[in-house]
C-alpha cells in the first residue's frame, strides 16, 4: 500500500522526461507562481528609483533567478530547484546604499559586499562544513519543523501583503483572490475526480487559476495594461557592475555575511521541503554542492545588479499541487527567467498581474508546504520531548510574524536581520531545543 501511495503521489518524478512542449508551459507555471518581482519593486520604492531603473532592476532579478535556477538544477544541487530574490537582505541593501553615498557610490558598495559575502557560502560547501552541520544539528524532526515554519511564515505575505493590505478596494481584492483560489481548487478537484483529465486540470491548475484571475481582474478594471503597452519588447539590463562599478567596505561585508547566514537557514528549509515533496533524500554531496551553487548564484546575482537569490519554497508547493517534479520543467523555468531578463514587455505583464491574483494561489501553496512539513513529522516515532521541539519553533514563527516593527527596530542591527526572518528564528530554536531537551531512556516506561 505504501509503495502504491508513493508511486501515485507524483505524476512525473525529478528524473522523468516531460515532453518538451509541456515542460515549457509547466516551467512558465512555476515562474507565474513565484513573486520574484516583489523584492526589486520594494527596493526601487525605498531608493526612490525612476521607472527606467525600476524595470532594469526587475530584469536583473529575472536574469539572476534564471541563472541560479539552471546552476542549481543542472550542475550543483541536481534536484528541482527554482531560485529567486531573497526578502531578507532588503533592509541591509537600503541601509548600506544610503550609508555609503547613495547615488554616489552606494550601489557599488552593495555589489562588492554581496559578492564577497557570497564567498562565505562557497567556503561552507568546499570545506564540507555545511553537510557536517546539517548531519549533526538537523535530523528529520528538525527538518520537518523547519518545513512547517517555512509554510507558516509565508502566510502573511500571501494573505496580508497580497490581499488584505494590497492597493485597491479590500472587498474587490478579496473577491479577486477568492475567484482565483476557487479556480485552482476546482482544477485540482477535477484532476483528482477524472483521472484521465489529470494532465490538463491538476498539472495546469496554477496557470488556469492565474489566467482566470487575470481575466477577472481585467473585467473588474484592476489589471493595468498601460504599463504593458508602454514597455519595449526587447531591452538589456543595465543595473549591473559595469554600470555602477564595485567597491569593498569591511563593515558592509560583515553585515552581509550575517545576512547570508540567515539566508542559508531559510534555504535549508526549502531543500528539506523539496526533498519531502519529491520523495528523494538529499545526499551529503548534494548538501555541499547545493551551498556552493547557492554562493555562486549569489555572486552572479550581485554582478548583474540583483539581490541575493535563494531557493524558493513556493515551488515545493507547486509540485505538491501539480504532481510534477521533473528537473526538465525547472530548467525550462530557468530559461523563462533568463528570457524575461531581456523581454521588457513580458516582464511588465508579469509585474502587472494584480497582487490578489497572486495571493489567491500563493495562500494555497503556503498551506501545502506547511502540511508537507507536518507529514514528515507524522512519519516519525515521537516522544513527549518532541512536542516542545516542534511546538516552540511554531510559536516563535507566529511571534516573529506578529511582533511589532517598532520592537524589531529597537534591537541591535545584526539582531534585526534574524528577527525579520521567522524561519531563521524557528530553525535556531528548533536546533537548540533538540540538543538540550533530554531524550527519554529506552527502559523508561510511561
Amino acid at each position: 500500500m505504501d509503495k502504491q501511495e508513493k508511486e501515485s503521489s507524483l505524476i512525473y518524478g525529478p528524473n522523468d522526461n516531460v515532453p518538451t512542449g509541456q515542460s515549457v508551459l509547466l516551467g512558465l507555471q512555476h515562474v507565474l507562481a513565484m513573486d520574484v518581482y516583489v523584492p526589486p519593486v520594494i527596493i526601487a520604492g525605498l531608493l526612490a528609483m525612476g521607472m527606467g531603473e525600476k524595470m532594469s532592476l526587475i530584469q536583473a532579478t529575472f536574469l539572476a533567478a534564471g541563472i541560479g535556477t539552471i546552476l542549481q538544477t543542472k550542475f550543483f544541487m541536481k534536484m528541482p530547484i527554482s531560485a529567486g530574490p531573497s526578502f531578507v537582505p532588503i533592509g541591509a541593501i537600503v541601509g548600506v546604499y544610503m550609508a555609503m553615498g547613495a547615488a554616489h557610490g552606494g550601489m557599488a558598495t552593495v555589489i562588492g559586499s554581496l559578492a564577497v559575502g557570497a564567498l562565505f557560502m562557497i567556503f561552507l560547501g568546499l570545506t564540507g562544513v555545511f553537510q557536517k552541520v546539517i548531519n549533526v544539528l538537523v535530523p528529520s524532526i528538525v527538518g520537518g519543523t523547519i518545513i512547517t515554519s517555512v509554510g507558516l511564515s509565508l502566510m502573511p505575505a500571501a494573505l496580508n501583503d497580497n490581499i488584505f493590505k494590497a492597493p485597491g478596494n479590500i472587498n474587490e481584492n478579496i473577491v479577486l483572490a477568492s475567484i482565483t483560489g476557487l479556480v485552482l481548487l476546482t482544477a485540482v478537484f477535477l484532476g483528482l475526480y477524472f483521472p484521465k483529465a489529470k494532465h490538463f486540470f491538476k498539472v495546469g491548475s496554477i496557470i488556469l487559476a492565474l489566467a482566470a484571475g487575470s481575466i477577472t481582474a481585467t473585467f473588474m478594471g484592476l489589471f493595468d495594461w498601460s504599463a504593458v503597452a508602454k514597455a519595449p519588447w526587447l531591452t538589456f539590463p543595465r543595473f549591473n557592475v559595469f554600470h555602477y562599478g564595485i567597491h569593498f567596505d569591511l563593515s558592509s561585508i560583515l553585515t552581509f555575511v550575517i545576512i547570508y547566514a540567515v539566508i542559508t537557514a531559510e534555504t535549508t528549509g526549502t531543500w528539506f521541503a523539496m526533498s519531502a515533496v519529491t520523495e528523494e533524500k538529499i545526499s551529503p554531496k548534494q548538501w555541499n554542492r547545493g551551498i556552493i551553487g547557492e554562493g555562486i548564484s549569489c555572486i552572479v546575482a550581485a554582478l548583474v545588479g540583483s539581490t541575493p537569490v535563494t531557493s524558493y519554497s513556493t515551488n515545493a508547493g507547486v509540485i505538491s499541487i501539480t504532481g510534477i517534479a521533473s528537473k526538465k520543467v525547472f530548467l525550462s523555468a530557468g530559461i523563462w527567467f533568463v528570457a524575461l531578463g531581456f523581454l521588457g514587455k513580458v516582464s511588465a505583464f508579469l509585474s502587472a498581474i494584480p497582487a490578489p491574483v497572486i495571493g489567491g494561489v500563493f495562500s494555497i501553496i503556503c498551506a501545502t508546504i506547511m502540511l508537507n512539513g507536518l507529514k514528515v513529522i507524522k512519519g516519525l516515532q515521537t516522544s513527549e520531548r518532541d512536542l516542545y521541539v516542534v511546538g516552540m519553533p511554531i510559536i516563535l514563527t507566529m511571534a516573529m510574524i506578529l511582533i511589532p516593527s517598532t520592537t524589531v527596530k529597537a534591537a541591535p542591527e545584526m539582531i534585526q536581520y534574524i528577527l525579520e526572518s521567522p524561519v531563521a528564528v524557528a530553525a535556531i530554536a528548533c536546533v537548540i531545543l533538540n540538543l538540550v531537551m533530554p531524550k527519554r531512556l529506552k527502559n523508561q516506561t510511561d
